[in-house]
């Protein structure tokens, strides 16, 4: 018999202290929640006959918690390899599913995409996105639907993403300038790419003036995005434990505290932003302004159902940061971190680059990417292996649904294991193998119609910024392979270089991608 300190084996060291110091208090209301919550299955899913999917056996009070390490989708992978596809667990007291196959995303995400597209309540992104006036995190109803398509129409659309090329533009001359001074010393390209990212969505929400001496807050403001961004992923027990000791938990351990002055700096500095944008001797930009000055006039002109307020502009301009930053650092790097283990792949991409932009230009121009297909299923390819949302964000059942003909009740947690998927022996030959030709005479695509590849995911809940992220993803490394050669730090080889993951709410490379670019002068 396990004792519960290896039991927590797999959890955080402030979880295990937590969940021990409160054990009794655990057990007891725990107890009562998981008899009410047995009960309430067996009424949804209508009869003592149902079948739920297969799972592994259960602990007390943590049930499945304790399999989970700080790789889950790693984990959710071997139990799926062990129990299947579609795998019941409990964590804590909260129902969950896992789904591992295209087949089973498939009914998730277009079957029963309505009845499975809700979000279920979490206390940090709730409290972090004013009360789920996002739209990343809010449950689906009619405010969510209201407020995804003024996204996707006012700030997401075709006609917003050409727009943003100003933005691209200067931070690429900026890393070009940057790698080019370096050269030919070592690089540690994280730094360089995440400030790029930063660099793009910072001049896209907040203007020119992101990249000067003038946002003068602008460093701690990318502290404390660091700092919203690890408390969306971070353990609460509230999440697991939805009742009185479970938010009891938080608050000993401190997180409650560290919630609120995280959104505490987070609302002064958007408070500020929005004062300075409304400043009556502001001169409006000759662009037309920037995402705070369309949010604004949403704000102030908006007169559909929605009632769109001051904390909808700052929840907006909060989702544009955590949704745009870390996602197309992580890709480029994985992108480069695979192209450099695999110098043929590496050639043909460069070769293709080159080819297509020419020997008179300093950079690639936004109208040669689209003549660049290679380098775009370089791109698939990356995502096929290393989404970086690897079990996307988790979805709710608001009714009762049949999965794979497994039946799922309502108010059960969805987790669809991108990561999972992406490597499935089923799917993809030599799954684990990073092959860009795969794709050459294959129509599959992320755009949520391939259930092979759900990198942004599918369905409602597909991300509205694929257009807008997708772009950037294969903008920056065009430039990266034009503009340099690249190489391993000398005693290195190719292969040499780590592949090992870290992360919470995005996976990305746990060691710096130190690279040696050589800058590319064109005959």
């Amino acid at each position: 018999m396990a004792t519960p300190s290896q039991l927590l084996v797999g959890l955080p060291q402030q979880w295990q202290l937590g969940l021990l110091a409160l054990l009794p208090v655990l057990l007891v209301s725990s107890y009562y929640l998981l008899l009410a919550s047995r009960s309430s299955w067996r009424r949804g899913s209508g009869s003592a006959s149902a079948r739920l999917p297969p799972g592994p056996w259960q602990v007390p009070v943590l049930g499945n918690l304790h399999l989970l390490g700080p790789l889950p989708h790693q984990n959710l992978r071997d139990l799926a390899r062990r129990h299947g596809p579609v795998t019941l667990l409990r964590l804590g007291t909260v129902p969950t599913l896992v789904v591992s196959s295209a087949e089973a995303a498939r009914e998730v995400m277009k079957e029963h995409d309505v009845d499975c597209c809700s979000r279920p309540a979490s206390p940090g992104p709730r409290r972090l996105s004013y009360d789920l006036k996002d739209v990343a995190f809010a449950p689906y109803d009619e405010y969510w639907r209201e407020m995804r398509k003024l996204l996707v129409v006012e700030l997401l659309s075709m006609r917003r993403v050409k727009a943003a090329w100003y933005a691209r533009e200067q931070q690429v001359d900026r890393l070009v300038a940057n790698l080019s001074r370096a050269a030919p010393a070592p690089v540690e390209l994280n730094e360089h790419i995440f400030g790029l990212a930063d660099g793009i969505v910072g001049t896209v929400a907040f203007g020119n003036i992101y990249g000067t001496e003038r946002f003068a807050r602008r460093e701690r403001f990318q502290h404390v995005l660091d700092e919203a961004m690890d408390m969306m992923a971070s353990f609460s027990a509230e999440d697991f434990f939805p009742n009185a000791a479970g938010r009891l938990v938080d608050r000993l351990m401190g997180l409650v505290t560290r919630r609120e002055r995280i959104f505490g700096e987070l609302d002064a500095f958007f408070e500020t932003v929005i004062d300075q944008h409304m400043d009556p001797a502001r001169a409006v930009p000759d662009n037309g302004g920037d995402l705070v000055d369309v949010l604004i006039g949403l704000w102030k002109g908006h007169r559909g159902t929605l009632r769109f307020t001051r904390d909808h502009v700052k929840a907006i301009i909060l989702d544009t940061f955590l949704g745009g930053i870390d996602t197309s650092s992580v890709t480029i790097l994985w992108a480069m971190s695979e192209l450099i283990r695999n110098p043929r792949v590496l050639r043909k991409a460069q070769d293709e680059v080159r080819a297509a932009v020419g020997s008179d230009k300093a950079r690639v121009e936004p109208d040669d990417v689209p003549g660049l297909p290679y380098l775009r299923m370089v791109v698939k390819e990356t995502l096929r292996l290393h989404p970086p949302a690897t079990l996307l964000l988790p979805r709710g059942t608001t009714r009762d649904v049949r999965i794979c003909g497994y039946d799922v009740p309502a108010r059960t947690r969805v987790f669809v294991n991108a990561w999972a998927i992406g490597r499935d022996p089923a799917s993809w030959a030599d799954a684990e193998v990073f092959d860009p030709d795969r794709f050459e005479a294959s129509e599959v695509d992320y755009n949520g119609a391939h259930f092979e590849l759900v990198p942004f995911g599918a369905g409602r809940r597909i991300c509205p910024g694929l257009a807008m992220g997708e772009t950037n993803v294969t903008f920056t490394p065009a430039n990266l392979l034009y503009c340099f050669d690249w190489a391993v730090p000398e005693g290195m080889a190719p292969e040499d270089v780590s592949m090992e993951e870290t992360g919470r709410l995005t996976f990305h490379r746990k060691a710096p991608l130190v690279l040696v670019p050589t800058r590319f002068r064109q005959q």
